[in-house]
């Protein structure tokens, strides 16, 4: 399995009110397969055909405190070493924080940030691996 380089598109997520509808457009469109996280109430990993792992995920718009923040726009996500230290270094070359930094049940670290031109994204790091 090929893990991605830090500071990376490594994930991308699509967040909707509809999430239904959502998984049969990108569903019949692209062929993506869906399953819901078990980790995570309010969101779906999203895999390709042929994929060994999920690449996405499909964010319930408004159903989850974790998931504040979230609504009804696609944006991409960054593989990180360090999601707080890169918080901070956003806010140093004039962007912002929109999102602080959270993490998940699995251990999951992620952050949504905007840049100086106002383009959001998020930035995370994966739970560490156990034992």
């Amino acid at each position: 399995m090929t893990v991605p380089t830090f500071n990376t598109v490594a994930w991308f997520q699509v967040g909707t009110a509809a999430p239904e509808d959502a998984r049969r457009f990108y569903g019949e469109l692209f062929g993506w397969r869906f399953q819901i996280d078990p980790d995570e109430d309010g969101y779906d990993l999203i895999s390709y055909p042929g994929a060994e792992r999920p690449s996405g995920g499909v964010a319930y718009a408004g159903t989850d405190a974790h998931l504040e923040g979230v609504d009804d726009q696609a944006m991409f996500l960054v593989l990180v070493e360090d999601v707080a230290a890169m918080c901070e270094r956003t806010e140093r070359l004039g962007g912002k924080v929109e999102r602080p930094l959270a993490t998940t049940v699995s251990g999951l670290k992620f952050a949504y940030v905007v840049d100086p031109a106002g383009n959001r994204f998020g930035l995370f790091t994966p739970p560490l691996p156990t034992a």
